[in-house]
């Protein structure tokens, strides 16, 4: 444990944001598994839906720093690579 005040500081705002990055990245995982789901089940429609809503969480995830800006592009390439194999 810091015994300066500083550190604790520190220490007690790293927390806060490991916990707030924690539920971000959780959340892109779900968005990443209902996109793969509607692939998975061929309905372009849905799939298109799914994709658009993780695009949007992805990018507002790399924004804040939770990922990084190409760690963000390659996961929407690969999503939206997935969307585009059933689209046609």
């Amino acid at each position: 444990m810091a015994n300066i005040d500083s550190q604790k500081k520190r220490n007690r705002q790293n927390e806060r944001a490991r916990l707030r990055n924690k539920s971000v990245r959780s959340e892109l995982k779900t968005r990443a598994r209902a996109v793969t789901a509607a692939v998975a089940s061929t309905d372009a429609d849905a799939a298109q839906a799914a994709l658009r809503d993780a695009q949007r969480r992805i990018d507002m995830a790399a924004s804040k720093g939770v990922l990084h800006k190409r760690t963000a592009a390659r996961r929407k390439s690969r999503l939206a690579k997935q969307v585009d194999n059933i689209s046609g």
